[in-house]
């Protein structure tokens, strides 16, 4: 396909929803797949909502996800500025352009005559829809206006009557009535272009082939699709995609749990899994595939395989297919994702990466999320100062217990420290005592994790290293000889 070019235009007035990165990722693979570019837009002429910092976030956020941009406002480009705010001098242009032309219009009412008029509305249950009440002012009394320093607002003339037709490449032809639509505003009285207008002289001007975006959307489109018309400009090609809905099929929101890419990186998700999840969610592939590369999902990605209905977010998914990414990139690139919270936390430093990565290894297996690797870890690098309450009373505080720990600390004095001994000589004492392996092997786990599920007692009590193994088995017959045995 030839010079594809589609563009991802966020508002910079909050944090990247998963919705958001969503149709960021189906805008990438589509030009990744047809050799095209991708443009990064920011819709930032809602000045009182927009900060630097959201801006810098959803930059952030699309970077850890892996997904990167051809032109945008931190690169630049042959069409920029990339900033809706930087470009008023453009919309001008074109706005004068429909009021020359006599498709658009400056409009006088006041916010509180517009108020009194949508309650009227209302109140004999109507639908409100604007009268067209300056659409027919004369040019000399539009200027007299102006001159008296009036701030008006401009309109765009709608057609009374017929249909608008979008044609999608998601859901086929949608046919709009025009007589459902009244004559919509297309800059605000303090000169800035309303979201409508705006959109369509930067999806002209950025040169974008397929506007690839949410199915809210939708009903903006007619309107887009006439101001095409009225500019005399080429339109692009849509495809709106889902939405993203909870379990319940409710809108999703915070009580569903994490929405923005920032909070899944928090919890510990992995950017691989992320973007793998947010692929399948309205994207079918027609067969049973889940995990997936960028480059597969690249080379197989189709407009034509997006669905028309509601994705359904299901965290259990995510996490399932997070533990699966967990196990299968190398452990350097799973130390990397924990290494500014360990280093803050002290349990990293530059002499000790090797123990750090192999405190990985040995308990990867066993979590689904980078959160969850980073309490499992903790014991290697911090010595329990409490014990798992359960654990305790069952393996700590009965008859015996005190003199199984102390059978484990003498021999600890004796033998080699590595797994296959430790193992050995551990179950040979027990048998000796008449006692179960299981006797000593949970009160010395508990002791040295102050848990009672790890990996195998003896790797971890070999990672541990001896000295450490003694403290804290030592501190163990502290507590209990203090609670009598």
């Amino acid at each position: 396909m030839d010079n594809v070019r589609v563009r991802f235009a966020p508002s910079p007035t909050g944090t990247l929803h998963i919705g958001g990165a969503r149709t960021a990722l189906f805008n990438w693979l589509f030009a990744r797949g047809q050799n095209g570019k991708l443009v990064l837009r920011l819709e930032d002429t809602d000045l009182a909502r927009s900060t630097e910092d959201s801006a810098t976030g959803i930059l952030d956020g699309l970077k850890w996800l892996g997904l990167d941009w051809d032109e945008g406002p931190d690169i630049g480009g042959p069409c920029g500025p990339y900033r809706q705010s930087e470009r008023l001098p453009i919309y001008k242009q074109y706005l004068k352009q429909l009021l020359d032309s006599g498709k658009a219009y400056h409009c006088f009412c006041t916010p509180e005559e517009l108020r009194s008029a949508k309650e009227k509305a209302e109140a004999n249950q109507k639908p409100y829809a604007y009268a067209g009440t300056c659409r027919d002012l004369s040019p000399a009394e539009v200027s007299a206006r102006l001159e008296q320093g009036s701030q008006p607002v401009i309109r765009f003339k709608m057609p009374s009557t017929g249909n608008t037709i979008v044609q999608d490449l998601v859901r086929g032809e949608v046919k709009f009535q025009n007589e459902l639509m009244d004559d919509f505003i297309i800059a605000k009285a303090d000169g800035w272009p309303t979201y409508n207008f705006a959109v369509v002289v930067d999806d002209y001007s950025m040169r974008i082939s397929h506007v690839i975006r949410a199915e809210e959307h939708l009903s903006n489109t007619p309107k887009q699709v006439l101001l095409y018309e009225a500019l005399r400009l080429p339109l692009p090609k849509f495809a709106h995609v889902s939405m993203i809905l909870a379990p319940d099929r409710s809108k999703l929101s915070k009580r569903h749990g994490a929405t923005s890419v920032q909070e899944f990186r928090e919890q510990g998700y992995l950017p691989q899994a992320l973007l793998n999840y947010l692929a399948l969610l309205g994207w079918s592939l027609g067969d049973d595939t889940d995990i997936m590369s960028s480059h597969e999902m690249i080379a197989r990605f189709n407009l034509n395989q997006v669905s028309k209905s509601a994705a359904i977010y299901d965290i259990e998914k995510l996490t399932w297919m997070n533990g699966h990414y967990m196990n299968e990139i190398d452990t350097p690139q799973l130390a990397l994702s924990l290494e500014k919270e360990a280093r803050t936390r002290g349990w990293l430093t530059d002499e000790n990466q090797d123990y750090f990565c192999q405190t990985i290894d040995l308990v990867r297996s066993r979590v689904k999320t980078v959160a969850e690797l980073l309490l499992a870890i903790e014991y290697f690098f911090v010595a329990p100062t409490s014990y798992d309450e359960k654990g305790a009373t069952k393996y700590f505080y009965k008859n015996g217990a005190l003199e199984n720990l102390q059978m484990v600390a003498a021999l600890l004095e004796t033998r080699p420290f590595n797994a296959e001994s430790l193992e050995a000589a551990i179950r040979s004492r027990a048998e000796e005592a008449g006692l179960k392996a299981a006797d000593l092997i949970h009160p010395t786990r508990l002791a040295l994790s102050g848990r009672t599920n790890t990996p195998g007692l003896f790797e971890v009590m070999e990672l541990l290293g001896a000295q450490a193994c003694r403290e804290r088995i030592n501190r163990a017959i502290a507590l209990l000889e203090n609670k009598g045995g």
